[in-house]
């Protein structure tokens, strides 16, 4: 029994495509670590990048596999693609319930690393000017307690100073009442969003790769076993 070769070819096209998104991954992913604004404050809460480089390099790795196994037939190498993406689906499937799960304990994490900064009037000159920042870009003031963090508010929390005191963020004092903890969370949790999104259409690449492979998988025993007959 031959092997399909339109199969064959949409398995190898399907590969380039998961390559190149392995690829394009890759290089957004540096590009953040490399150009990302050093803040000590957001930095802190929000990593990520290195995980990013780590899936651009593992897509790259099976695009790799698969194309060469679709071109060459080798059954060892689509047997170890189906392996990989089974592994990679069941990761993908458990850190989706485990994040849904643990949302809470997420945000405590977050929490504790903020605690580190306070009393914030104690930080050097480098954090403080990192939070300035930060509380201006948000609209915050604080990391936990609000403007109580400060024992002397400093003008980023005052949004008096920019004009815009009809923002409903802002208190009666005309200074910014939310925690940047707590906008980091929101921002967190609206990034979240588009990850899930991303993950589901991954998982749906990764079924359509995985029955693919495993078909030529059988297609190339049936003729190896044909031919040795």
């Amino acid at each position: 029994m031959a092997v399909n070769k339109c199969l064959k070819y949409l398995f190898f096209l399907f590969n380039l495509l998961f390559w190149i998104c392995g690829c394009i991954i890759l290089g957004i992913s540096i590009y953040l670590k490399v150009n990302k604004d050093n803040n000590s404050i957001s930095d802190e809460s929000l990593p990520g990048v290195d995980i990013l480089i780590a899936v651009g390099v593992i897509i790259m790795v099976l695009g790799f596999l698969g194309c060469c196994g679709a071109v060459k037939e080798n059954r060892c190498m689509l047997l170890l693609f189906f392996i990989f993406l089974l592994l990679i689906f069941i990761l993908l499937v458990a850190a989706g319930i485990l994040g849904a799960v643990g949302e809470n304990k997420v945000k405590d994490w977050i929490k504790e690393r903020m605690n580190k900064f306070l009393p914030l009037s104690d930080q050097p000159d480098n954090v403080k000017n990192d939070l300035y920042k930060l509380q201006e870009k948000l609209k915050c003031c604080g990391l936990l307690k609000g403007p109580a963090d400060w024992t002397s508010i400093p003008p980023s929390c005052k949004c008096t100073s920019t004009g815009t005191t009809s923002d409903p963020a802002c208190g009666s004092s005309g200074v910014y009442q939310t925690t940047c903890t707590d906008r980091l969370i929101e921002e967190m949790e609206k990034s979240m969003e588009i990850v899930l999104g991303v993950a589901f259409a991954i998982a749906i690449i990764l079924i359509f790769g995985m029955v693919i492979s495993m078909i030529l998988y059988c297609q190339i025993g049936r003729k190896d076993s044909t031919s040795t007959a």
